[in-house]
């Protein structure tokens, strides 16, 4: 097993990814969970993401429900909760018949930044964290709603950043091509904005991999202009 490590969150409002981490799952465990931690998000917040992860993966996504955020995971001064931590929290509720599971939270979350140039950052606010070929990611409607439009716009960043750290348990690092889901938004929430769809690159390397999304999803949300 190959050592953990963090590869590249979504920083300060960005998406992110863990390094790989175990075996993948059996190819007849196909159901992708997602599981609401904390406080519930608003039933429309919960249904874009459903949607959107069943849109872009092709795959069957149930939601469970709702539990408590681990107490493990907390952190001061900031009132954050560790990512990698709730990673591990999620590896524990994965059913039998999933593939991957997909954390759902309000609360900001956090994990360390690693900066060859600077330094590392040892609580850094993030939008999403998930292990690349691993079962686990979660993200947070927090940095969402950071200079959103309103409710509408918060929801479809939260969306795309499901698709995103759902990617990376894919086995799909960060994409240099602007406006690809997989894109790093490098500590810029509006990045968000300009992401539709995988790029060709991405979708390439996936087939490559024998995981080939759906051709021609119906996307959820608008083209930007």
């Amino acid at each position: 097993m190959r050592r953990r490590a963090f590869v590249g969150a979504v920083f300060a409002g960005a998406a992110g990814l863990v390094a790989r981490a175990r075996p993948l799952r059996a190819a007849t465990r196909t159901v992708l969970y997602i599981q609401p931690l904390g406080d519930a998000l608003a039933a429309a917040d919960v249904a874009l993401v459903k949607t959107a992860l069943a849109t872009f993966l092709g795959s069957e996504v149930r939601a469970l429900p709702s539990v408590a955020l681990p107490a493990a995971a907390y952190t001061r001064p900031r009132a954050r909760y560790r990512a990698e931590k709730l990673l591990d929290f999620l590896d524990t509720r994965l059913p039998s018949d999933g593939a991957r599971i997909l954390g759902l939270t309000g609360v900001d979350i956090s994990t360390t930044k690693t900066d060859t140039t600077k330094g590392d950052v040892a609580d850094w606010g993030v939008l999403g964290l998930g292990r690349i070929d691993g079962a686990a990611s979660v993200i947070s409607e927090f940095r969402c709603r950071m200079k959103s439009r309103g409710a509408a716009h918060a929801r479809e960043r939260l969306a795309k950043v499901a698709v995103h750290e759902a990617g990376h348990t894919l086995g799909l690092p960060h994409c240099p091509t602007r406006g690809c889901l997989m894109e790093d938004a490098e500590g810029h929430v509006a990045t968000c904005d300009r992401e539709y769809d995988f790029c060709a690159r991405c979708r390439g390397q996936l087939a490559a991999a024998g995981r080939a999304l759906p051709a021609s999803p119906r996307i959820p949300w608008p083209r930007p202009a």
